[in-house]
């Protein structure tokens, strides 16, 4: 075989100093191989003889590629590609009753996973799997060939100690195996105990794993225990090594002079950035100002990719992390403290590196054009949303005196937010109503309240802004063609379309649009019951019929939600990773790079969106923890009280019930439902009683009491409060 062409070298000779072939030359030459070749075997294809340094990139290269799942090695050591395997990679997700499911890399249907299957792995886990056939359910089931890589050493959960012998129940309910302690390994821990243990025998099909306790966090009602846990329990990132550490040791709050040359100056532009009254970082400013044609919207955003460079250790560490995740009172940044709140944070009156998305818009709201630059600014006010709101609809005098020199701006960015809104509307983006609490606590870290969070016009303006940031840096990358991660979001499935129009048929509504249909055809909907009582109930069944966004390079996706064809994350590159890689992209343009030349191929990008899009689930699933700890612990005191609340979900299993003015959650299990025998109706979201025809559907008010609480479970138990008349009922029947 004659030595190929590797059309990916220069990006290999950035990376390397003895670059080897790239993954996708390696990829190509096995598939074009009359069989699996080995290693000697590609050596001898890529001319490598007596270089052991590119022998030793080489080995190192098959070794990931193996740990990724892109190649088999066979039982006589030779590569092949996992597609000419008819072999599937995937990750692993487990569920707490045992069975699982593998997500193919490549994407496509998931592959049910046997609890059989499951005992060799663990949530998280990246397997090999073949397909072993189809189940009675009609879904492909999966048989495990090879674990390629384990997401567990640590597992954070209680303490039990039976007859000597200890186990560990993963605080994580999807780790569904316990981890057996020895009574050598035990420590000094004591039963009950929230403790981490290392995994020193991963599961297999004979044993559960094997571990010893390293470590005894404390009791599990101890103050901020709730947050230890999700972090240890989700395998957060939340040390910085101590090369992070090293690099980071030079900064200084300044920006230097040198890092201000050949930027476009903003400084005497009146900038601002508007936030809540807590927060600490600052990654966006605006400016708006009346056009002759329209409008002219600057949003700059903190460069943070001119401090955290491609390969460094603080780039590998912002990496790993994804997103800076942020729980109540306390936040795990994405990047350290020194650039997050300080050096990148477009803090006031001080000089800040910026990339700067200028847009001119009609007076429709139309884009007419814009530019990116690499900007210098200066911030001109720190800003709140509920100042914001007071001087533009309170018109609040004192306010308005205090902010004369930037107030003329607000006004005409307000303005602009009518005609942006108004775009918003005639394009069909889907508007839901969700309310989002907070919680109040006491000096001993102790939760005092939860409260609901109110979102103003201020809030809705600066969403108007990064929104049309987003879009338009899409479009930037798309005219370019420079790989990078867009946010897409697609259209539900044609199944959850089918549920949903039976479940709104029920109510004399319809949706259009036929096997397809569009956010204006769902946002119809939404205009025609917002005087209904029941819609609660209607639009949250409307939510859950659409499918999760996620980051990918496909740039012909869309974002269905919001209704438009071209979507980036441009707008958040202190504590979202995606972000960060689209203002790379952007600045190598700038710069006069060209796409082909660009740091990340197309398969790389691919990867990091699936990172990216696992670590928001991991931020999500972490704070989610969290909160339901917290409510479990502020309602632990109230066994036995009553609320009245609305139905949130119906299940096979139950009614989960949200209380009124605490927005607690709880499970109103279906063996406390009144005495009958229930049938769930999916499309309905209901539960109905066989004999007596009793319906509890999803946004049916209730009574209920407080029957349990369960901490380590995170739990809250409810049973319904029996009508008067049923009551009056049982006490003559008790009598008799």
């Amino acid at each position: 075989m004659s030595l190929p062409v590797d059309p990916h070298l220069e990006r290999e000779k950035e990376k390397y100093e003895s670059p080897v072939a790239s993954r996708e030359l390696i990829l190509e030459v096995l598939g074009e191989s009359a069989g699996p070749m080995k290693r000697r075997q590609l050596e001898a294809v890529f001319k490598i003889i007596d270089d052991e340094d590119r022998k030793e990139g080489l080995r190192r290269r098959l070794r990931a590629m193996e740990r990724d799942g892109q190649v088999v090695r066979n039982r006589r050591n030779a590569y092949l590609p996992v597609s000419e395997a008819s072999l599937i990679t995937g990750r692993v997700i487990a569920h707490p009753d045992g069975f699982g499911f593998l997500v193919p890399d490549e994407g496509g249907d998931d592959l049910f996973m046997s609890p059989k299957q499951m005992q060799s792995l663990l949530h998280g886990d990246r397997a090999v799997v073949r397909v072993a056939g189809v189940d009675r359910r009609g879904r492909r089931e999966g048989a495990l060939v090879e674990v390629i890589e384990r997401a567990h050493d640590e597992i954070v959960g209680r303490l039990f100690i039976e007859h000597g012998v200890g186990f560990v129940v993963p605080d994580n309910k999807r780790i569904h195996q316990d981890i057996m302690i020895p009574p050598d390994d035990l420590g000094e821990a004591e039963d009950g105990q929230i403790v981490v243990a290392s995994i020193m025998e991963q599961p297999n099909k004979h044993t559960q794993p094997i571990g010893r306790i390293i470590k005894v966090m404390g009791e599990h009602m101890a103050p901020g225990m709730e947050i230890d846990i999700a972090l240890r329990s989700h395998d957060l990132p939340h040390e910085w090594p101590s090369s992070v550490e090293d690099e980071i040791s030079g900064l200084e709050d300044t920006v230097p002079e040198a890092a201000k040359a050949g930027r476009l100056d903003l400084r005497n532009t009146p900038l601002v950035t508007i936030d809540g009254a807590d927060a600490r970082d600052f990654d966006d400013a605006v400016y708006c100002e009346r056009s002759d044609h329209g409008w002219r919207l600057l949003v700059a955003i903190a460069d943070v990719s001119s401090y955290v460079r491609i390969w460094t250790a603080l780039d590998t560490e912002a990496l790993q992390r994804g997103t800076s995740v942020y729980f109540p009172n306390n936040v795990i940044p994405m990047l350290p403290e020194v650039l997050s709140n300080g050096l990148c944070s477009i803090n006031p009156q001080v000089d800040r590196l910026c990339m700067v998305c200028e847009m001119h818009l009609d007076d429709a709201g139309k884009l007419n054009s814009y530019q990116f630059h690499e900007g210098l600014m200066r911030s001109h006010a720190r800003l709140t949303y509920d100042q914001v709101a007071a001087m533009l609809v309170d018109q609040e005098a004192s306010l308005r005196e205090e902010f004369a020199a930037v107030l003329p701006h607000l006004e005409d960015l307000h303005a602009l937010y009518d005609v942006l809104r108004k775009a918003r509307e005639a394009r069909g983006a889907i508007d839901f109503e969700t309310s989002e609490t907070y919680f109040e606590f006491d000096d001993d870290r102790k939760i005092q309240n939860v409260v609901p969070l109110e979102r103003n016009v201020a809030h809705k303006m600066i969403e108007e802004c990064m929104i049309a940031a987003n879009v338009t840096a899409a479009k930037f990358l798309k005219k370019h063609q420079i790989v990078s991660l867009h946010r897409n979001h697609e259209g539900p499935s044609l199944e959850k379309i089918q549920d949903l129009r039976q479940f709104l048929g029920e109510f004399g509504l319809h949706l259009g649009g036929g096997d397809k249909p569009t956010p204006k055809d769902y946002g119809e909907v939404l205009s025609g019951i917002q005087d209904r009582p029941d819609k609660h109930l209607i639009q949250t069944v409307m939510l859950r019929s659409l499918s999760q966004a996620v980051y990918s390079p496909d740039e012909d996706i869309g974002h269905f939600g919001l209704a438009q064809e071209d979507y980036a994350h441009f707008t958040s590159p202190i504590r979202r990773y995606p972000d960060l890689l689209v203002h790379r992209a952007i600045r190598h343009i700038l710069q006069g790079g060209k796409a082909r030349g660009f740091s990340y191929s197309e398969a790389e990008m691919a990867k990091l969106g699936e990172h990216c899009s696992m670590c928001e689930r991991r931020a999500d699933e972490a704070t989610r923890d969290v909160d339901d700890w917290l409510k479990c612990e502020f309602m632990l005191d109230k066994v036995g009280e009553h609320y009245s609340g609305t139905v949130s979900s119906a299940t096979s299993f139950g009614l989960f019930v949200e209380l009124d003015g605490v927005f607690v959650e709880g499970l109103v299990h279906i063996t406390a439902l009144p005495s009958d025998y229930y049938h769930y109706e999916p499309a309905g979201h209901r539960l109905v009683g066989k004999r007596s025809g009793r319906t509890f559907r999803l946004g049916d008010r209730v009574d209920v009491i407080v029957a349990r609480v369960d901490l380590d479970e995170r739990k809250i138990d409810f049973e319904l409060q029996a009508p008067v008349e049923e009551e009056k009922k049982k006490k003559k029947r008790s009598k008799k």
